[in-house]
């Protein structure tokens, strides 16, 4: 198939429509993954000015300032409008359209049901009382349509004693257990800074909803999807737990280290704050390695001979790797080794990463220009189908960008009747001045 047909042919998801009430990252990411493969996304936020929406995201964002600047708006500057300037919402929010309702009026339940009627998939990430306080839980949505399919993604599911519990991924990483296990061994507790939590519920959310479109597609029954995020997280868990249950044995700390490789770290490399990670697996992998580094002297001693001492003496060994690395600049000990058959890895900052070669040969990053975010590279879809295209077709919807296309063009309202649910402020198409 040629490039041409490639790109003309219809993405995988297209005709499918979504309502997307999620908030933050575990369900926004989920969301943008669907509307990157093609599915009619419709973001439905609580006006600016009300409780909730996107303010929340913001206030969160703009507490992170350091004093000189807000570091997650484009150029450290949250303009006139920094609801609509956010890096993350953007990020997170391509190719949706966008509409400012406010459900908590019974003409704006009235307005989401009537968009139910038409669509196809609901995701949400509230605590599980607020869609029942709405009047919209599931059985209220399969009734208005018994074909459609429901995703909640609480923090703790919909039942147990912490069902009702808020939570982000800066918690639901301690509770699942991963902080435990990660650190050295004479520190406490860390944490990743990413909140690993959230994406992994996204990945699972997204693979659910296709599960239960071809379930759909099958027998024509939607159905009610439940995803607890700490479920999703402890999922991942699975060695320290099996290696508990069977042994009651608790794992711990090993900061860079593996159970059995070694050498196995991040060591340090040439210039500020450079390190590259090695792993080595086997003795062939170690004497690939003793021979791109020249074969110094201790490669050949006793203690370093197999697998087992190498590992029962990694303090000395690192040292003594860290003396060659740190003549080295860390991309250069990466290529070298890979080309020896030995698994090693630059560790990148963010900047490295936005400029890492391999990635922007393969065209990972994709260019998004957005009317008040501007022009910037984001990070692209991470899957390639050969026949079905994904990408990116619109930036992230401005507050009720979207909000008279989707109730006059979808839901055949008049200007009229749309002209009242604005001086209700049941919807906007930009910030309520209360």
């Amino acid at each position: 198939m040629s490039t041409r047909d490639l790109n003309t042919t219809k993405q995988v998801l297209e005709g499918v429509r979504i309502l997307d009430l999620s908030r933050v990252w575990a369900g926004p990411l989920a969301v943008r993954m669907l509307a990157d493969l093609g599915a009619q996304v419709i973001l439905i936020e609580a006006p600016i000015g009300r409780a909730g929406g996107r303010e929340a995201l913001e206030r969160m964002q703009q507490m992170h300032r350091d004093g000189r600047h807000f570091p997650y708006y484009p150029d450290g500057d949250p303009g006139e409008q920094p609801w609509n300037r956010m890096g993350m919402y953007n990020d997170f929010n391509r190719n949706k359209l966008g509409i400012a309702l406010d459900l908590r009026y019974p003409q704006g339940q009235e307005i989401f049901k009537r968009l139910v009627k038409t669509s196809d998939i609901v995701l949400e990430n509230y605590t599980p009382r607020v869609m029942k306080n709405f009047g919209l839980d599931y059985p209220v949505l399969c009734e208005v349509n018994p074909a459609i399919i429901m995703i909640s993604m609480p923090g703790y599911g919909n039942s147990g004693p912490y069902r009702d519990y808020p939570a982000y991924g800066t918690t639901l990483e301690q509770h699942a257990g991963f902080s435990s296990i990660m650190g050295y061994p004479d520190s406490g507790p860390y944490r990743t800074q990413s909140t690993y939590t959230d994406p992994v519920a996204s990945i699972n959310a997204a693979g659910a909803v296709m599960l239960a479109l071809w379930h759909r597609r099958r027998t024509g029954q939607g159905q009610y999807i439940e995803l607890a995020q700490i479920e999703t997280s402890v999922d991942l868990l699975a060695e320290p737990l099996l290696d508990f249950a069977m042994n009651g044995r608790e794992p711990k700390r090993t900061g860079n280290r593996h159970s059995c490789m070694a050498p196995h770290g991040c060591y340090r490399c040439r210039g500020d704050d450079a390190w590259v990670s090695v792993a080595v697996a086997t003795d062939e992998e170690w004497s690939a390695f003793c021979r791109t580094i020249g074969n110094p002297p201790w490669t050949q001693e006793e203690r370093f001979s197999d697998q087992m001492g190498r590992w029962q003496n990694q303090d000395e060994l690192d040292k003594l790797i860290s003396e060659w690395t740190t003549q080295q600049d860390h991309y250069q000990v990466m290529n070298t080794l890979q080309k020896a058959g030995v698994t090693a890895g630059a560790v990148l900052n963010v900047k490295e990463v936005m400029e890492d070669p391999h990635l922007r040969e393969r065209g990972y990053f994709t260019n998004v220009t957005h009317p008040q975010a501007g022009n910037h590279d984001y990070p692209g879809f991470p899957l390639r189908l050969s026949r079905t295209p994904t990408g990116v077709n619109r930036p992230a919807p401005c507050i009720g960008e979207h909000s008279r296309y989707v109730l006059a063009e979808l839901l055949g309202l008049s200007d009229r009747e749309i002209d009242r649910l604005e001086e209700e402020q049941v919807v906007s198409d930009g910030p309520i001045v209360i």
